[in-house]
C-alpha cells in the first residue's frame, strides 16, 4: 500500500485538471485545497475490492468540487453586494431635482398672494405654519386659513 505522499504526488495533476475542466477561475487555491482534502478522504475510505483507486479518487474530487461550487453559487445568490457607487456616496443622476421655485409658482396661478406665500413657505422653504406666521407677522390661524384656501383651490383645479 502506497503512502499518502506518493498518492498526492501522483494525483495532484488530477486536481489541477479538474479545476480547469470545471472552469474554476475564482478561488483556485481554495478549490485546490478542496481537491486535496477529497483525495485524502478517498485515500482513507478506499476499498480495493470495489474498483480502481483512480476512478474513486476522480469521482470523489469532482463531487467535492461540484458541491463547493454549488454552495458558493447559493451564497452568491443569497447576498446582494452593492455597486461601487453606493460606497462612494454617488447619487443617481436620473433622480429628479427638488421642486424649483418657478415650477412651484406655476401651480400657484389663481391663488391669492397670501395663499401663494403659504405654498412657497411650506414646499420651497420647508417652513412650519408657525414659522410662516412669524415671518409674515400674522397669526397662526390666519396662515391656516391661507392653507385651507390654497388646498381647496388646488383640489378643485385637479378634479
Amino acid at each position: 500500500m502506497e503512502s499518502f505522499e506518493q498518492i498526492l504526488e501522483q494525483y495532484r495533476p488530477m486536481i489541477h485538471h479538474m479545476i480547469r475542466k470545471l472552469n474554476i477561475y475564482k478561488n483556485q487555491e481554495e478549490f485546490e485545497q478542496i481537491g486535496l482534502i477529497a483525495l485524502w478522504e478517498a485515500y482513507e475510505n478506499r476499498q480495493e475490492e470495489k474498483g480502481s483507486f483512480t476512478s474513486y479518487a476522480y469521482i470523489t474530487i469532482r463531487g467535492k468540487m461540484l458541491k463547493a461550487l454549488s454552495k458558493a453559487r447559493r451564497t452568491e445568490d443569497t447576498f446582494v453586494y452593492p455597486k461601487e457607487e453606493f460606497w462612494n456616496g454617488e447619487t443617481d443622476p436620473d433622480l429628479r431635482p427638488p421642486l424649483e421655485l418657478e415650477t412651484l409658482l406655476a401651480y400657484c396661478d389663481g391663488l391669492t398672494e397670501n395663499e401663494t406665500k403659504w405654498v412657497v413657505g411650506t414646499f420651497y422653504n420647508q417652513l412650519k405654519i408657525s414659522e410662516i406666521a412669524e415671518r409674515e407677522g400674522k397669526s397662526i390661524s390666519a396662515v391656516k386659513k391661507w392653507r385651507q384656501g390654497a388646498l381647496a383651490k388646488l383640489r378643485m383645479r385637479n378634479h
